[in-house]
């Protein structure tokens, strides 16, 4: 009889891998280098530099699987999550996605442009709105694996939109939607998305 229910689950897909659940505070005490880059609560102080702070666990913790692993190389990393065992990465992704992002602001002259690429796309080119996968507010969906943007560092927004656009970047999966998605945006608008980024909220 168990058998059978542990078969029937599996097949509904409702058993997976069980992952241990991160531990925030543990988290914080293994973040010590990383806040000279990050901000000790995850909001970088320097534009380059991603905020961590309010990213979901599933979109961090794969981040940093893929860099440590070299799917994602990023340079400035390079040897940094090689201490951390897979539960330190749980920790620490627990540990950012509890603290707050903070906002910055937007360009008032890439506002408009900014806003309509974010919530209406570029249709005719096949472009879609940014909130399907990252909210309305920029909040992202945590649940999915989708960033956070609202807040975020316009400068680091412009660094990887590029990446995605000139293949640089490819950790998207292989329905290759990010890469896809920056093929359709010139210089100008990945600017204007960037700033408006950077303001949401």
């Amino acid at each position: 009889m168990n058998k059978m229910i542990v078969s029937l689950l599996v097949a509904l897909g409702l058993v997976g891998a069980v992952q241990a659940a991160g531990d925030p505070v543990a988290g914080q005490a293994k973040t010590i280098v990383c806040g000279a880059c990050h901000g000790q609560d995850g909001n970088s102080p320097l534009a380059n530099f991603p905020k961590l702070a309010g990213q979901g666990e599933r979109y961090l913790l794969k981040q940093m699987q893929d860099i440590k692993s070299g799917a994602r190389p990023v340079v400035e990393m390079t040897g940094m999550l090689e201490p951390l065992s897979d539960q330190d990465m749980v920790d620490v992704a627990a540990y950012y996605a509890s603290q707050k992002i903070s906002v910055g602001a937007a360009d008032p002259a890439l506002v408009d442009r900014g806003q309509a690429l974010f919530r209406g796309g570029k249709l005719a080119e096949g472009m879609p709105a940014c909130i399907g996968c990252h909210s309305p507010d920029g909040s992202g969906i945590a649940a999915a694996g989708y960033p956070h943007l609202g807040g975020q560092h316009a400068d680091y927004i412009v660094k990887q939109l590029t990446a995605f656009r000139e293949g640089e970047r490819s950790n998207d999966g292989d329905s290759m939607i990010m890469r896809d998605i920056a093929a359709k945006l010139s210089n100008k608008d990945i600017q204007a998305i960037s700033s408006y980024v950077q303001g949401l909220h």
